[in-house]
Formats: structure tokens, C-alpha cells, sequence
């Protein structure tokens, strides 16, 4: 069991957090740049997010699964100094479950940032996304 000093603080994880869907929105944007550019009106956005939405769940799925099956670290955890690693052993959680902690977190974040309350309350700091994928998140 990860011992509960190694966990890292919630403002890191939140600085994280803001860091990861900033980084994502850029990727997205850069993707779509000359699509987005001619777009006009607040309208039309709002159209072209609405008919896009499925790529950037799709990114925020490759982002996160990449890089926390890679080296527990995506660029805001890298940024605070911190990585998710598996609760039990303390290492990293492999591209099977980084993959199911990014598809719970999308869920997670789609119905109100509620999976993301335990964080709060529990004295392992988990999200739901982390009990899940049964890892936590320490100081790296």
C-alpha cells in the first residue's frame, strides 16, 4: 500500500487537472485551426464543437492514456511533480488501465466533475477514475 505521505495535495492534482484539458483544447485546436479560423460567428463554433465533440473525447482518451501508461505522467502531472501509480505496489498502472482510468475520467467529467468529490473525502485522495483503475496519485 502506497504509504499516505506519498499522496500528493489537491491543489497539485487541480493544477493538473487544468494544465491536461488546456493542453488538450491547444491539440485540438491546432488540429482544426483553418476549420476553426473560417468559423465566423459564436454560432457556427458551437456547431463545429457540437459535430466534433467525439474527437476530442477521442483525444482526451489518447492523452491520457498515453502518457500515464507511458510514465504516470501527463504534462500537468509532470508540471506539479506528480504521477499516478497503482495503489497496491506503488508503480506504474500499464496502458490497459490507464486506458480505463481515462475513460472513466470522461465520464467523470461529463456528468458534472461528480466523480471527482471522493478527492475530497477520501483519505487515499482518490476520483472516482482513480478507484477504478485502482491507482492513486503521488509525488513523483
Amino acid at each position: 500500500m502506497v504509504p499516505p505521505e506519498r499522496l500528493a495535495p489537491l491543489g497539485k492534482r487541480i493544477l493538473s487537472f487544468v494544465i491536461d484539458d488546456v493542453t488538450v483544447s491547444l491539440l485540438f485546436v491546432a488540429i482544426f485551426f483553418d476549420s476553426i479560423r473560417q468559423l465566423g460567428t459564436p454560432e457556427n463554433v458551437q456547431l463545429f464543437l457540437q459535430a466534433n465533440f467525439w474527437v476530442l473525447v477521442a483525444l482526451k482518451i489518447a492523452y491520457h492514456t498515453f502518457f500515464i501508461g507511458y510514465n504516470g505522467m501527463t504534462l500537468g502531472k509532470y508540471l506539479a511533480k506528480i504521477r499516478a501509480v497503482d495503489i497496491e505496489s506503488g508503480e506504474l498502472i500499464g496502458y490497459p488501465r490507464a486506458f480505463l482510468r481515462a475513460v472513466a475520467r470522461i465520464f467523470d467529467e461529463m456528468f458534472f466533475y461528480i466523480g471527482f468529490l471522493p478527492a475530497f473525502f477520501l483519505p487515499t485522495r482518490q476520483t472516482l477514475h482513480d478507484r477504478i483503475s485502482r491507482c492513486v496519485v503521488v509525488y513523483a
